[in-house]
């Protein structure tokens, strides 16, 4: 998820672009005092924001009291979304591996606080001390001291990295504050987590979230993987902005995320979890006191672990300023109206999703999309949020539309005053060809240049698609372009040389703040590979 995103939406992620260019809305106020209608609204924001597919659960009172699609699966065809349709929902998945341990705790198979390297012997993070001293727990809540995102170029997009590599690797990423001092999103820990899982079933994260959770759930259509979706018809597909234009685009891929992200699913089985989450654990086949969790360990899911610092919004959107906000254990926690919000969002490449729960009014609140718009579904949730908490509505799809054109055109008019500051007739200090050759960093491998059609093309080892063509920017500054222009992921690299004019390293970082924060470019030092003698 983008950085305006993060702010706008719930600063997760795990991943996405808010580059939208939403059509005129109606003045707020002719819609403020407007009568409550789903369709009306869900068709709404999805103009606004250019989604062509969306799904909404919605159950109250133990009720489902919606579960329906709206809009197309892929744009340009007919097919419609419906309450069966498949959605990857990305670090909605957090959830279930958060709740696959809870289980594991009710089992005394584990406890919250034991060592990592109890069940994962070779874990091994930077700092020693971190190593023995982060816990289990310590996985779930983004205490870890990694900074934002830290090393998820390792998974995102598509690579060659097994998990079993990424959590290795984990050594090599250096932190970006002390251990427990702050709040940063990461996905890395989360993978870690779900081979804790893997590790005490004997079978992989996805066979044992299957056999242990959507079964008994009863979440029938739900997978645990993009491979599991081959020959299902009523799948939808993913669509990114290439040039402020919404087109569908491919699938991302992420075998190796499992335990941070892999679940695909649709209204009718969210409105299911839904229902076991906000009845703490209950379950409605097997008997009276059939569960999936213990009560106690509802609680703990819901419980603050990570303090995460409040960001203020646009005026227009000050009612949604919580006075608390907090990371619980896959679950983020904060307050509306008074009332408290266990929910997450996820993002992967044409995938957004976002989980709202009200335990007090036992209110749940699922939007499944097939486009990439954090605000599309926090302007629609505060709308239902505010219908079924009786709260006077407000217009937030209007609102929403309005800061979100606002944010973009700033970025857009920053980037083009940067790239105004440059200094257009300076040259690179060395021939193109002295920046050809293989660059190593710490974590990720391999990175290369190589001439190629009269350009110099860079390309990620273990990434296929993160390949684009250098554009020179000023002196020993490039901006690589990559192929696959949905990305929205363009990156300035810079050259650092020595006294003798050989090129010390390379730094990177993303050209626009609209950038997936997963595209962790900046974290990156790029060393030259070399030549063997």
């Amino acid at each position: 998820m983008n950085r305006l995103a993060a702010a706008l939406l719930l600063a997760f992620s795990a991943s996405a672009v808010l580059a939208q260019s939403p059509q005129s809305v109606p003045a707020a106020a002719a819609t403020e005092a407007a009568a409550f209608n789903l369709e009306a609204d869900v068709l709404r924001a999805m103009k606004t924001f250019d989604v062509p597919g969306m799904a909404i659960a919605i159950v109250k009172d133990g009720k489902v009291i919606a579960a329906r699609g709206f809009g197309v699966r892929k744009l340009g065809e007919p097919a419609p979304v419906d309450g069966q349709t498949l959605f990857e929902v990305a670090s909605n998945s957090k959830a279930f591996t958060a709740v696959a341990l809870a289980m594991l705790v009710d089992e005394g198979k584990l406890a919250w606080d034991d060592p990592v390297t109890k069940h994962l012997p070779d874990f091994q993070m930077y700092d020693a001390y971190v190593t023995h001293e982060m816990t289990v727990r310590d996985l779930l809540t983004h205490r870890s001291g990694l900074g934002l995102g830290a090393g998820d170029l390792l998974w995102w997009p598509t690579t060659t990295f097994t998990s079993d590599e990424i959590i290795e690797k984990l050594r090599y990423i250096r932190p970006a504050t002390s251990f427990r001092n702050s709040y940063a999103y990461d996905n890395l820990l989360y993978i870690a987590a779900g081979k804790i899982v893997a590790s005490k079933s004997g079978k992989s994260w996805g066979e044992t979230v299957r056999e242990r959770i959507l079964a008994p759930v009863g979440m029938r259509a739900t997978t645990t993987s993009l491979a599991e979706n081959a020959g299902v018809a009523n799948q939808s597909n993913a669509h990114s902005k290439i040039d402020d234009r919404i087109a569908a685009v491919k699938s991302m891929p992420v075998p190796n995320g499992a335990g941070a992200v892999g679940i695909n699913t649709n209204a009718e089985d969210m409105a299911k979890w839904m229902t076991v989450l906000l009845d703490e654990g209950k379950l409605s086949a097997g008997g009276k006191d059939a569960r999936l969790f213990s009560e106690a360990r509802s609680r703990e899911l819901w419980t603050a672990q990570t303090p995460i610092k409040i960001a203020e919004p646009k005026p227009a959107l000050a009612a949604t300023r919580p006075n608390f906000r907090a990371y619980g254990l896959g679950f983020e926690l904060k307050d509306y109206r008074g009332m408290k919000l266990a929910q997450h969002g996820g993002a992967l490449q044409g995938f957004y999703s976002l989980v709202t729960l009200v335990p007090e009014a036992k209110l749940g609140i699922a939007i499944l999309t097939n486009a990439e718009s954090g605000p599309a579904m926090t302007a629609l949730q505060y709308r239902l949020l505010d219908q079924y908490l009786n709260v006077p509505p407000t217009d937030w799809i209007g609102r929403f539309g309005e800061v979100t054109r606002e944010e973009h055109a700033k970025e857009l008019a920053r980037i083009k005053q940067e790239a105004g500051k440059r200094v257009g007739t300076s040259q690179p200090s060395l021939p193109m060809s002295a920046y050809d050759g293989e660059y190593l960093d710490a974590w990720y491998g391999k990175v290369s240049i190589k001439a190629e059609g009269g350009k110099h093309i860079l390309s990620f080892s273990r990434t296929p698609d993160l390949t684009g063509p250098l554009e020179h920017y000023q002196h020993d500054t490039f901006i690589v372009r990559w192929k696959e222009r949905n990305f929205n992921a363009d990156a300035y690299v810079t050259f650092s040389l020595n006294p003798d004019g050989s090129i010390d390293r390379i730094k990177m970082a993303p050209v626009s703040s609209e950038t997936d924060f997963s595209y962790d470019f900046q974290d990156l030092n790029l060393v030259p590979v070399k030549p063997k003698k």
